[in-house]
């Protein structure tokens, strides 16, 4: 039996728990998703985001807490009730069926007349650029053009929320960048609901409105792409988000004349922006983002560091430095620098992320 809540958000869990004998694959997870929003659910394999959209499908019991979708608490609904539809990464498309009777199926499960199924087919196929595959069988199509058509499948029910289960994973690198920017283009049209699983942190960026960072059944992080980027709430988020990775540097909080400076404790020191002078004395990580490294430019000072590595990526090089003893990755334009060389570098210090040693949250 299905119970209405008062205030309706498009899905809402509240302390969301699961257990699989003595070992905790969900500890408590709370989200808010607001009707239209695209929530990529984003972590390491392992982390439960999967478990977590299973269990929103209905797929999985949960030990503890509440799923509501338009403010209709659904927890103990079954799958069918549910008013979602939902993506694999396996199209799991009836071989024996056409594109056009694949995409009807759930439509003739529900007892809609024909005529209808035959309209919201054609409508679908032409939103998804299919029109011309409808009579083919799923043996004739590209690993793209079947994952078009399971996404067809879901499209045509109309349902309050789409899920994702990491539905390119089974494309080649080529395919997935275009699935992925259809995948968009579909939800800029439609606005509808989405939840999309993925351990790929380019599909997340390039996707989402919302992202949820996991990691070991906890929520690390909610956030725009943007924030998740730019603001890493902790040092998971930070390492895990970003190719190449942020990178960190140790050492302490100084106060000189009233400025806050990151110490190594090697003779480097450089300011930092938006910390209290009281954290002075606090052991930090200084993170740096690859991008916020560049070469000094003719008479401008900067900080030696030796060239160890260089990866040409085609429009710019990832440059490996060793900076008192640490290894910085910056991205930079194709450069002339060589391995082995010494070159003096700057560090944008407004953008650069401060994290507590201890408690490995964002300070700054």
């Amino acid at each position: 039996m299905t119970t209405k809540t008062q205030n309706t958000h498009s899905l809402l869990l509240q302390g969301i728990r699961k257990s699989y004998g003595p070992v905790s694959v969900l500890k408590g997870i709370d989200l808010d998703v607001d009707e239209g929003d695209f929530v990529v659910l984003l972590g390491p394999s392992g982390c439960g985001k999967s478990t977590l959209l299973h269990a929103i499908a209905g797929l999985q019991p949960i030990d503890e807490g509440t799923i509501e979708i338009e403010g209709t608490n659904v927890t103990s609904v079954p799958t069918r009730e549910r008013d979602i539809a939902m993506v694999f990464q396996s199209y799991a498309l009836y071989p024996n069926m056409t594109v056009r009777q694949n995409i009807a199926f759930p439509l003739r499960m529900r007892g809609t007349p024909v005529l209808e199924i035959g309209r919201k087919v054609d409508d679908v196929a032409k939103l998804l650029q299919i029109e011309q595959l409808l009579s083919r069988r799923p043996r004739e199509l590209s690993g793209g053009q079947r994952q078009r058509v399971a996404i067809g499948r879901a499209l045509v029910r109309d349902p309050k929320v789409f899920l994702f289960d990491e539905p390119l994973s089974n494309l080649d690198a080529t395919l997935r960048v275009e699935t992925r920017a259809e995948i968009k283009r579909l939800h800029e049209r439609i606005r509808k609901t989405m939840i999309y699983v993925t351990h790929d942190q380019i599909e997340a960026m390039t996707l989402a409105t919302k992202i949820v960072v996991m990691n070991k059944g906890d929520v690390q992080q909610v956030g725009t792409p943007f924030e998740i980027y730019h603001r890493p709430a902790n040092l998971f988020v930070a390492k895990f988000v970003g190719s190449p990775s942020m990178q960190f540097v140790s050492g302490t909080l100084q106060t000189v004349s009233g400025q806050t400076l990151f110490d190594d404790g090697r003779g480097w020191t450089i300011p930092v922006s938006s910390v209290s002078v009281a954290a002075a004395g606090k052991r930090v990580q200084l993170g740096i983002r690859p991008e916020h490294v560049r070469i000094a430019k003719p008479g401008e000072q900067g900080v030696e560091a030796v060239v160890d590595l260089v990866e040409p990526t085609g429009p710019e090089d990832n440059v490996t430095l060793a900076l008192h003893g640490y290894p910085i990755v910056a991205r930079m334009e194709t450069s002339s620098v060589r391995a082995g060389e010494t070159v003096a570098i700057t560090l944008a210090a407004e953008r650069l992320s401060l994290f507590d040693a201890e408690s490995q949250k964002l300070l700054n």
